[in-house]
């Protein structure tokens, strides 16, 4: 009652503050969703939607009401709608959002509840139509809640047969809650570098792998070869000599923060999110990739050209909204779950209050999970080999003891193909103690053979890629040595 009556109020006053303004026109429409109020305002002939644009701080000063949203006009009407937010917001639950008969009835396993819109009416999403997610926020504005919903709506929907998950959280805290469930393809990836991996040397591989399998059977996506392996399954029933596939799952590849891979390994990072996206929706592998930096070196033209829907919560700037949704608005938002959500194919982002599913409730449901079943790892996943972050910092920490020549003293011997003291002293005109120093370092370091005897030379055991792998040298760095 108190927020119908303030909204009556706000209405009488909008339409003064717009009278004293110069602009002719009159509230033809309220809407009062969880978090915001939407006020439809009908302008007259002649008033330009411009001028209603641009009075966005002087409504809020004179509603004494912060994050006033303008949308003008709203698509598909002949309105200007003014956003003004809720004295208090409304928590939207998944739970609520899960007991409707939209959702209840869809036959999609990756069919998620997303929250409601401002007119208060659920706002689903299908992953599998999407085909991929990209989401962005800035800290305490509710991203970890909407993956959440996410991950739950799935997994109230699909046995573990049915959708796998590959989770990446490099902050070891976001996705720990889901570890051990049977739904994992592999441990919650933790370390970036084992990410970008499993990435290229497995996603990728996998999505290969199906793309043959369908071409072994006539089929064009995953859905016709469910159905088809599942007829054939029948038909062994009855002919034991029949070959029938087992039907294949839906893979979610979430990626809490992709800053931390993109520091990994930008370029790499890249091309393989970039030939995911492009490639994997028939395969039935769905990328859902979140980060906290919207900004051009961390969401790349390439990354978002290939994710069309996409989320956006609060962001700090206009130009942060302007890289996650090509416009501005999202540094209008309140935070606490308010996104806007651009769906594939939309011509302008849903304004939306992000459904909210609590710590308990979380814990209960994966805990019922880890009941039914206990998880079954890809060995493929476990056993891949890369470079861990500890290792790679161990590495640094002893390139930071080192001479500031070892970089430059490991290409000349590799180019050379000559492994001796004397070499070095030659071409990098150093005298024989800081020679033998480096060579001590550079045996330690892997890169040289320890001395097999008089007059035998060292072995060489590493090639300059090895090198540029090791972070001792940069792809394209010249020698600062003249060849002799």
């Amino acid at each position: 009652q108190k927020l119908k009556e303030l909204t009556e109020k706000r209405k009488e006053d909008l339409e003064r503050v717009l009278k004293s303004f110069g602009v002719a026109a009159q509230v033809v429409n309220i809407s009062i969703g969880p978090a915001v109020t939407r006020f439809e305002v009908q302008p007259e002939a002649g008033v330009k939607v411009s001028k209603i644009a641009n009075l966005a701080d002087d409504i809020a000063l004179n509603l004494a009401s912060g994050g006033v949203r303008i949308e003008a006009p709203i698509f598909g009407k002949t309105v200007v709608g003014i956003e003004v937010p809720n004295p208090t917001v409304t928590p939207v639950k998944l739970g609520e959002i899960a007991r409707t008969q939209d959702f209840l009835e869809n036959p999609s396993k990756l069919f998620i509840g997303i929250g409601k819109d401002i007119a208060g009416a659920s706002i689903f999403g299908d992953l599998s139509k999407m085909p991929h997610l990209l989401i962005a926020w800035t800290t305490g504005s509710g991203k970890s809640v909407a993956i959440n919903s996410l991950i739950i709506s799935i997994l109230l929907r699909a046995r573990p047969d049915e959708v796998k998950f590959i989770m990446i959280d490099p902050k070891m805290v976001e996705l720990a809650t889901y570890s051990d469930i049977p739904h994992l393809m592999a441990p919650v990836v933790t370390d970036p570098r084992k990410a970008a991996v499993t990435l290229k040397d497995w996603v990728i591989k996998e999505m290969e792998r199906r793309y043959k399998e369908f071409f072994n059977f006539g089929v064009r996506n995953i859905q016709s070869f469910n159905k088809k392996a599942e007829s054939l399954l029948e038909q062994k029933k009855k002919d034991p000599d029949i070959f029938a596939p087992e039907p294949l799952p839906y893979i979610v590849v979430i990626i809490d923060e992709l800053a931390d891979l993109m520091m990994v390994a930008a370029a790499e990072v890249e091309t393989t999110i970039c030939r995911i996206a492009q490639m994997a929706r028939a395969t039935g592998i769905h990328l859902v990739v979140a980060t906290q930096r919207p900004s051009v070196d961390v969401i790349t033209g390439l990354i978002k050209a290939n994710i069309p829907s996409r989320i956006s919560f609060a962001v700090a700037t206009q130009i942060d909204s302007r890289v996650i949704l090509d416009m501005s608005g999202a540094e209008k938002l309140l935070g606490r779950g308010d996104m806007l959500y651009s769906p594939i194919g939309s011509m302008k982002p849903i304004r939306v209050q992000g459904s909210f599913v609590s710590d308990e409730e979380i814990e209960r449901i994966v805990d019922f999970i880890k009941e039914q079943a206990s998880p079954e790892y890809s060995e493929e996943i476990l056993n891949l080999k890369y470079v861990s972050s500890d290792k790679q910092l161990q590495g640094q920490n002893q390139a930071n003891q080192r001479d500031e020549l070892f970089a430059e003293a490991a290409r000349i011997i590799i180019e050379s193909g000559q492994a001796s003291t004397s070499h070095l002293q030659r071409r990098m005109r150093i005298g024989y103690n800081r020679a033998a120093r480096l060579m001590d370092e550079m045996t330690e370091a892997g890169i040289v053979s320890v001395p097999e005897g008089d007059n035998k030379p060292r072995k060489i055991l590493k090639t300059l890629n090895d090198l540029i792998e090791m972070g001792i040298i940069d792809v394209g760095s010249k020698p600062e040595y003249p060849q002799f």
